[in-house]
């Protein structure tokens, strides 16, 4: 088949996913609210069912072999009922905001059909979170499967096609690009109304550069500050907790930690009671030819959420087989100290500062400013200057206080909205710094009424400037 005819049976192909999807979409665009919340209830509980939920998890894990399998099922179900419950109340049918002072209405309506492109560190949980979103937005989606994970892929979105039906909704409104390539995501993209891109730096170039409005994630590289007042039991058990989960999977999950002088050798014991493993020096350089034997600044797949002694194996050292974690003590940042970082694995990068709290702000800029800008940072710490001083000088999207850095994806604890999405604004090359949510699946029309005017005159306006500087 030459070149051309290629790309005809690609766009052939790809059109008609898409013409289902949005017939399926136009068969929605009417649902009352009441409608919209039935669906994505019922798409909601096709997944989180215990019986799914373990079954999508085993796959996951058997055909994809990143992270293991009790946190992928946790994974499941807190972050899709966590995504039901938090849009439970939202409303995103008809009129959704007044404002009779200023004579505005909002009303929402339909995206129509939206791309999502899912890697393949999450092929479980990743669509079905995303076609909560959409759907509440009365839209079709049709997501782009990673080609290392379509089986687990494919079987999550039966399930969600088969919760429509039982509904009376069209099955259509959720599709899967068949047999993925590069090519047809590239043209899924083109025809889609909105592209949601959750993965790596070059799938969300490519969803930026594709040409149609697109919300991207940005490259994760947490940093956790621990102060010296902070409670070093919480911090050491919410360091571990998140950077242990699912094998690291997580962008949120810890990358670094920046540790006042005080506490850093009381916090670094902790974490090794925990199930940490301190490297030594020789084991440190082993460890770093072994997941950047490249130079790279992205590290070797065979390293990535894999469990900790498997990773020192493929560096040449042995740990005990209960250690959950490795740690590196590091003091540089950039490329020359790859792990400043993201690692996407078990591997944990410790700073030690002092001087005062402005030195960990200065550390988080400067592993952030390498890699993880705009994303996600967090402290632990008893005084509320250490955190206006952390939230106010670093360009970070969210800043997590005595919580673990999972939790900025949403948790009970927090008011977060729950996602797997979590842009970084313009420091990282997205629209936005929210994590994205329902409300981001909207078009919103405004309607504006007269209304009694009140004019501000010249002298208020320019009074304060006149005075100092003269008409």
């Amino acid at each position: 088949m030459t070149d051309t005819a290629k790309s005809e049976a690609i766009q052939h192909e790809v059109g008609q996913v898409v013409a289902r999807a949005q017939a399926a979409q136009a068969a929605i665009a009417d649902y009352t609210q009441e409608r919209v919340d039935e669906l994505c209830t019922a798409v909601a509980w096709a997944v989180a069912r215990p019986d799914r939920a373990e079954s999508l998890a085993k796959l996951a894990v058997d055909e994809g072999g990143f992270g293991n399998y009790a946190d992928k099922v946790t994974k499941i179900n807190k972050r899709v009922l966590g995504v039901l419950a938090d849009m439970r109340d939202l409303r995103t049918v008809g009129v959704v905001e007044q404002d009779p002072a200023r004579g505005l209405v909002k009303i929402a309506k339909p995206v129509g059909v939206v791309a999502s492109l899912i890697p393949t560190t999450g092929p479980d949980a990743t669509p079905p979170v995303k076609a909560l979103l959409a759907l509440k937005g009365r839209n079709a989606i049709v997501v782009a499967p990673h080609p290392r994970t379509t089986e687990t892929t494919a079987a999550v979105v039966e399930y969600m096609r088969e919760a429509c039906e039982q509904v009376g909704a069209p099955p259509d409104l959720v599709q899967m690009l068949p047999a993925p390539s590069i090519a047809k995501t590239q043209e899924l993209m083109r025809r889609a109304d909105l592209i949601v891109a959750t993965g790596g730096a070059a799938m969300v170039k490519a969803a930026y550069s594709s040409g149609t409005p697109a919300y991207g994630v940005g490259v994760g590289n947490a940093v956790h500050v621990v102060d010296e007042t902070a409670d070093l039991a919480a911090a050491a058990a919410d360091i571990t907790m998140a950077k242990t989960f699912d094998h690291a999977t997580s962008c949120l999950a810890d990358n670094a930690l920046v540790i006042e002088d005080s506490v850093y050798d009381d916090l670094l014991a902790r974490l090794v009671d925990a199930g940490g493993y301190l490297c030594s020096a020789d084991e440190k350089a082993a460890l770093q030819q072994c997941m950047w034997p490249d130079r790279g600044h992205i590290p070797a797949v065979d390293v990535i959420a894999k469990p900790a002694p498997r990773i020192a194996e493929l560096a040449g050292f042995t740990i005990p087989a209960d250690r959950t974690f490795l740690i590196v003590e590091e003091d540089g940042t950039g490329p020359e100290h790859p792990f400043s970082g993201e690692k996407l694995s078990v591997v944990l990068a410790a700073y030690r500062y002092g001087g005062g709290i402005q030195a960990a702000v200065d550390l988080v800029n400067a592993i952030t400013g390498y890699q993880g800008l705009g994303h996600t940072c967090g402290i632990h710490t008893a005084r509320d200057e250490h955190v206006e001083a952390l939230a106010d000088g670093t360009r970070t999207a969210r800043v997590l206080v005595n919580q673990n850095l999972n939790e900025g994806a949403g948790s009970p604890r927090n008011g977060l909205p729950f996602t797997l999405s979590l842009s970084c604004g313009t420091w990282g090359g997205n629209i936005t710094t929210e994590n994205v949510n329902a409300r981001h699946f909207v078009n919103l029309t405004w309607v504006s009424r007269p209304i009694t005017p009140h004019p501000v005159g010249e002298d208020e306006l320019f009074a304060a400037h006149w005075e100092r500087y003269g008409r």
